[in-house]
C-alpha cells in the first residue's frame, strides 16, 4: 500500500486531490493533514470522510516534531504538498505569516520527509506545487496572429521575479524544493499552475465572492480598470493533472499547469453576471450597476499566462472544461450549496472545527 500525505487537503484544491485519490486508489491509504486556518473546511471532504482508506490529522506544516511523528506513525512514502497561504492580499498585510507556512513550513515537510526515508529513495516522492506567479509579469500586447493577450507566456525554462510577498514567498519554497533535490538526491518535483476556480474555493477569491456578491446585490469591487489578465483552469482539471505527474512525471523536473485559457477580469465579472442573472430569473443586465471600480492593488502584475504544452506533450494531459461551462457549473454549485457558503462567510464552521479539535 502506498502510504500518501496530502497537505492542506482540506482546502479548495487539496479537497478536489483528496477526493480523488481516495475514490481512485482504494490501495492507497491517504493522509490528509490540515491545520484547519480560515480556508480549511473538512466539510468539503463529507462525501470521502469516512472511506477505510482515509485519515485526517489536525496539523501545523511548521511543527517540525509533529510532521516526524505523522511520517513514522502512517509510514508516509509520498507526499503532494498543497498547503500554503495564497490570497495576495493578505500577503500585503501580512508577509510574515507568508513566510512561515510557505517557505519554513516547506522546508519543515521536507526535511521530515528527508529523515523518515533516510536516504532510501526507492518509491518515495515530494511533489510541490506551486503558481505561476512566481515568474513575475508577462506584456499585455495583441500582435497580430498571437494569442488574444500576448506573445509571450510562462514556460518552466521562465526566470523567476515574483512581485508579491505571497509570490515571493512560494518562490522560495519551490527553491528549497529544488535544492533537497540537487543536494541530497530526493526524489521530487514542481508544478507551476494557473488560477484554479470551481466548487468549494473560499469565497475570497474573484469568482466565489463576486457569485456571492451578484447573489445578494453586493458591490463587486474591481481594482483599476478590470485589464489585468489571467490564465484559468478548472479545479477538477488541475486534480487530474496532479494525479498524472505524480505518478508519472519526471523526478526533478518542473511541469506548468494552465488552461490555455485567458480572461480580462472585467471580462469574468460581466460573464458572472450574465450567468448568475440568468440562473436567478433576473431581467439581463439587473445586476451591472453593482460593478465598483477601486484603487488598483499594490504591485498588481498585468498579465500571467502558462504555457502548458510540455504537460501536453510529454503526459497527454489537456485542459477538459471549457470556461463558460466551467463557470456555469461553479456558479450553479454555489447556487446549490448556499448552506456551504452562509457557513463559510459567516464563519460557523470555523467554531465548530474549533470545538471538534479543542
Amino acid at each position: 500500500m502506498k502510504n500518501v500525505l496530502i497537505t492542506g487537503g482540506a482546502g479548495f484544491i487539496g479537497s478536489h486531490v483528496v477526493r480523488l485519490f481516495v475514490n481512485k486508489y482504494p490501495e492507497y491509504r491517504i493522509v490528509n493533514l490540515d491545520a484547519l486556518t480560515y480556508a480549511g473546511n473538512l466539510a468539503n471532504l463529507r462525501d470521502v470522510e469516512d472511506a477505510p482508506n482515509y485519515s485526517f490529522v489536525k496539523a501545523d506544516i511548521c511543527d517540525f516534531e509533529t510532521l516526524c511523528r505523522i511520517f513514522v506513525q502512517y509510514d508516509i512514502d509520498g507526499v503532494i504538498h498543497l498547503a500554503a497561504e495564497s490570497h495576495v492580499d493578505r500577503s500585503i498585510k501580512d508577509p510574515f505569516t507568508f513566510a512561515r507556512t510557505n517557505v519554513m513550513g516547506t522546508l519543515s515537510l521536507l526535511e521530515a520527509a528527508r529523515r523518515h526515508w533516510g536516504g532510501d529513495w526507492e518509491g518515495k516522492l515530494f511533489y510541490h506545487i506551486s503558481t505561476d506567479e512566481v515568474y513575475g509579469a508577462l506584456e499585455l500586447d495583441q500582435p497580430e496572429g498571437c494569442a488574444p493577450y500576448g506573445s509571450d507566456f510562462f514556460r518552466e525554462s521562465t526566470k523567476y521575479a515574483p512581485h508579491s510577498p505571497y509570490s515571493a514567498s512560494k518562490a522560495g519554497s519551490d527553491h528549497f524544493v529544488r535544492a533537497y533535490h540537487d543536494t541530497y538526491g530526493m526524489p521530487a518535483l514542481v508544478t507551476n499552475c494557473s488560477n484554479n476556480y470551481g466548487p468549494y474555493q473560499f469565497p475570497e477569491k474573484l469568482i466565489p465572492l463576486f457569485i456571492n456578491n451578484i447573489c445578494k446585490s453586493k458591490p463587486l469591487p474591481i481594482y483599476g480598470k478590470g485589464e489585468n489578465v489571467r490564465d484559468w483552469l478548472y479545479v477538477e482539471d488541475h486534480a487530474r493533472a496532479i494525479d498524472l505527474i505524480f505518478h508519472r512525471g519526471r523526478v526533478g523536473d518542473t511541469y506548468n499547469i494552465g488552461g490555455f485559457n485567458e480572461w480580462k477580469n472585467i471580462d469574468i465579472v460581466h460573464l458572472l453576471i450574465r450567468t448568475v442573472d440568468r440562473l436567478l430569473h433576473r431581467p439581463e443586465g439587473a445586476s451591472d450597476h453593482l460593478i465598483t471600480y477601486v484603487t488598483d492593488r499594490a504591485g498588481h502584475d498585468l498579465r500571467y499566462a502558462i504555457d502548458a504544452t510540455k504537460l501536453r506533450n510529454e503526459l497527454g494531459w489537456e485542459p477538459t472544461v471549457q470556461f463558460e461551462l466551467g463557470i456555469e457549473k461553479t456558479v450553479r454549485w454555489y447556487l446549490e450549496n448556499q448552506e456551504w457558503l452562509d457557513t463559510v462567510t459567516s464563519g460557523d464552521y470555523r467554531r465548530y472545527y474549533e470545538e471538534m479539535y479543542r
